[in-house]
């Protein structure tokens, strides 16, 4: 049964909107959710949060007329209860099943879907070049991006094809003109927005050194080589080149102060190596990894802000909101930053997360080879979790 042949609810639900239920956990008020999605689909990714308690119950046990016994002993009845589902259909159905049972129930609206289209932008705070520098911040999939503008000229890097409009609008506001859309890899968690943004007369930039894997479009982008800068008001952006996560990975140094590292180091761990050559070539990348990071970021000013292109569950924000951390202060929390090279690859390669959900279709499709025209579909590829780093538990600091 889908969320269209559910009965129509007999008694009218409160909604909650994405935006308000993120404000209240971020203000640290407790929030108890009922997640009515099948366990695989709630087990893949879901809302946490340290003062979220979580309740994980399928839809489909409160069909019946009379809801077992058992299903009702898992929910509260002493708090509101935020039911959510993947759009919202089924999550009200059994938002007013609740209600009529004497539960304080609400459901959010759009369900998990709507927890994926929040995308904030918050100032980097502690960024001290030219113009101002603003991190973008997808919490349902630890999405971050970059946008620098100065003067009337402004540039994004790792954009999301799904926030194509945003980055404009944004744009607009302060009226500037985005002259730049700057990948620094191939992804394989989401939709680049580099092309959509080309074809609204932004300059597409994609890394020189990602032409090889089998970029279609190479000739209609502007292909960046390390040294190469950009030039946005006053602010350059020097290209880094820095492969390991992928044989493109490559940085970019935003006004000699933060340094956009893509997937090559966040500020809880480190790249990953086996999404471009697989098992098999994760060893070779790793050590490139290794080099690249001894060789090309650690050997910056201490106080050169490192900004990923994700955060996991595990990332600590700085005082500004932001994941970003200086490079000193994550050679003193982070062991994998200190170990020699064997060390090193032992340790990444020892625990590896699951690989990015559907990495086989986003692959393909950043690189060209693959059209998926219909943005519906585009949305569900990179819902979940991004999954490209290497594990957390293992790489941190004691």
């Amino acid at each position: 049964m889908s969320d269209m042949d559910l009965p129509t609810p007999d008694v009218p639900v409160d909604t909650v909107d994405p935006e308000t239920l993120k404000s209240r956990i971020d203000a640290g008020e407790d929030v108890t959710l009922l997640d009515v999605r099948m366990e695989s689909d709630y087990e893949e990714w879901h809302i946490e949060g340290e003062t979220v308690e979580s309740i994980n119950v399928p839809y489909f046990e409160f069909l019946e007329d009379e809801i077992d016994d058992d299903v009702l002993a898992q929910i509260p009845d002493d708090r509101e209860i935020v039911v959510l589902c993947a759009k919202g259909g089924s999550s009200e159905y059994v938002a007013a099943t609740l209600k009529e049972r004497g539960y304080d129930a609400v459901h959010l609206e759009d369900g998990m879907n709507g927890w994926a289209a929040i995308y904030e932008a918050v100032e980097v705070a502690d960024y001290d070049g030219p113009g101002t520098l603003v991190q973008y911040q997808r919490p349902s999939s630890g999405c971050l991006g970059y946008f620098v503008y100065d003067g009337d000229e402004a540039a994004v890097i790792d954009p999301l094809r799904a926030f194509t409009d945003r980055y404009l609008e944004d744009a607009d506001d302060l009226g500037v003109d985005l002259t730049y859309a700057i990948d620094t890899h191939i992804h394989a968690d989401h939709l680049s927005g580099v092309r959509a943004l080309d074809d609204e007369d932004v300059e597409g930039v994609i890394p020189e050194a990602s032409v090889d894997r089998g970029v279609t479009y190479a000739d209609d982008v502007t292909l960046a080589e390390d040294g190469d800068e950009f030039q946005v008001g006053d602010v350059t952006i020097e290209t880094v080149y820095t492969p390991g996560h992928t044989s493109g990975m490559t940085s970019y140094l935003i006004g000699d102060s933060l340094l956009a590292t893509g997937d090559g180091l966040f500020v809880e761990s480190v790249a990953r190596p086996d999404l471009e050559e697989g098992d098999d070539g994760a060893p070779d990348a790793a050590r490139q990894l290794y080099e690249s990071l001894q060789e090309r970021v650690l050997t910056l000013p201490d106080d050169t802000l490192i900004g990923g292109a994700h955060f996991s569950d595990a990332a600590e924000p700085a005082d500004d909101g932001t994941y970003t951390a200086p490079i000193g202060q994550l050679e003193d929390e982070m062991d994998a930053l200190t170990m020699d090279e064997d060390d090193f690859v032992e340790l990444i390669l020892s625990d590896m997360p699951p690989r990015p959900a559907n990495y086989e279709t986003i692959i393909p499709t950043n690189l060209g080879q693959n059209v998926v025209d219909d943005d519906d579909e585009a949305f569900s590829l990179e819902l979940g979790p991004n999954n490209c780093a290497a594990s957390q538990e293992s790489l941190a600091g004691d």
